[in-house]
């Protein structure tokens, strides 16, 4: 039997779903158990196996598998809404679902054969940082990586952990061939069980997101292991932008705000204030405090969609990207994070004295994400100076903008 006659088999379980609209429904069916479960995710900082089959049930680490495979091939935006509906049940969770989903989007820039190798199942998770941290050192066939790598979100339950380097030849940098760039950066794909694995996640939130240290020493990477975002193997938007990993990471912040926002209604409905006995559906302070963060929320999640909207179909049409097109979703995404860790603080500090108890309210983890979440490199002050000086007519050595 052929790779393709492997392929064209059924992939999944019988109830496997195959469309958008089939994985949105069994997640937003899914996040009271997700919640369920938050506290013990937190506890075990990682995703328990029952989480991960709730993950892979929803259908969210084929979700950018491609059509001609069977999977359901997601645009960015209906990814960027699958997070946001899995972090409103957990952030750890949603954020572990953001990186696992990365399986469809990488397989797009390997050989056809070489992938449907790799991902022979189309519910198969992705792990690692693929910042250039690691050395590759070019030999017959591939490369040696050496190496320590953090942030390996989701790396106690992936199949393939990536890990990005800069490649040698003879110890000298070799450049680009595919961008002109004086550095070659590659991401190099092995197995989790071929890499050391560090228990470092000792954090203040994204506790159960399990993003371990890794490490690896001289380890053989096959050639076609390996790839660039700079030469996608697959056409359409989802490939036509190295930005496509990014698109979606909106999702959790987004998800995180909504759901601290209806706890905050909910809590609401039914509670009094103890200085001045007025109902807390009167009082004028807790009116406020809502409304301003329902707006800013609908305003940024607007932003986040429509700049999504905006990109994918010009991706879409072959249009070459405008200064501003390039940068708006990048904005959106930062924005999105610093909101949705604002509106979080404000209703922590509404509610007051009661957010603090870890066994009793939600806004105290939602809190603690919120804060560990803005220290990843997209919601960084460094995001608008490198926008601003791209939109005043400068240049961005970013790969992704």
């Amino acid at each position: 039997m052929t790779l393709t006659d492997t392929a064209a088999q059924p992939t999944g379980p019988a109830s496997a779903p195959t469309s958008a609209d089939e994985i949105l429904s069994r997640a937003r069916q899914a996040v009271p158990e997700l919640r369920k479960y938050a506290a013990e995710i937190e506890k075990e900082r990682h995703l328990p196996p029952a989480v991960v089959t709730l993950l892979r049930d929803i259908g969210v680490f084929r979700a950018a598998m491609p059509k001609e495979w069977g999977g359901p091939e997601l645009t960015s935006m209906q990814q960027a809404q699958l997070v946001e509906i899995i972090a409103t049940g957990d952030v750890s969770s949603a954020w572990c679902a953001m990186i696992g989903m990365d399986s469809g989007i990488y397989s797009g820039y390997l050989e056809e054969s070489v992938a449907r190798d790799m991902y022979p199942r189309l519910d198969m998770a992705n792990s690692g940082w693929i910042h250039p941290q690691g050395h590759a050192e070019r030999v017959p066939g591939g490369y040696r990586i050496s190496g320590n790598w953090r942030f390996g979100s989701g790396l106690t339950h992936c199949d393939w952990l990536a890990a990005g380097c800069l490649v040698h030849r003879d110890g000298v940098l070799e450049p680009d061939p595919f961008t002109g760039d004086e550095r070659q950066w590659r991401i190099m794909l092995a197995r989790p069980d071929q890499y050391e694995i560090h228990d470092t996640w000792f954090t203040t939130g994204l506790a159960g997101s399990g993003s371990q240290d890794y490490s690896a020493t001289d380890l053989f990477i096959p050639e076609e292991h390996s790839f660039s975002f700079g030469s996608p193997r697959r056409p359409g938007p989802l490939h036509a932008a190295p930005d496509a990993i990014l698109r979606k990471m909106a999702g959790v912040p987004l998800g995180m705000a909504r759901a601290a926002l209806d706890h905050v209604r909910e809590l609401a409905s039914t509670r009094i204030d103890r200085e001045t006995a007025t109902p807390w559906s009167a009082d004028h302070r807790v009116q406020s405090t809502v409304a301003q963060a329902e707006m800013e929320l609908a305003a940024v999640r607007a932003a986040v969609y429509s700049s999504l909207e905006a990109q994918w179909s010009a991706l879409e049409r072959g249009d070459e990207m405008t200064t501003d097109a390039r940068v708006a979703t990048a904005l959106a995404r930062h924005h999105a994070f610093r909101t949705g860790r604002r509106i979080v603080h404000a209703l922590y500090d509404l509610v007051g004295g009661a957010s603090v108890y870890r066994d009793k309210s939600p806004l105290d983890r939602w809190l603690r994400d919120a804060n560990t979440m803005n220290q990843h490199a997209v919601a960084q002050d460094s995001i608008l100076q490198l926008t601003g000086q791209v939109l005043l007519g400068g240049e961005s050595r970013s790969p992704f903008f």
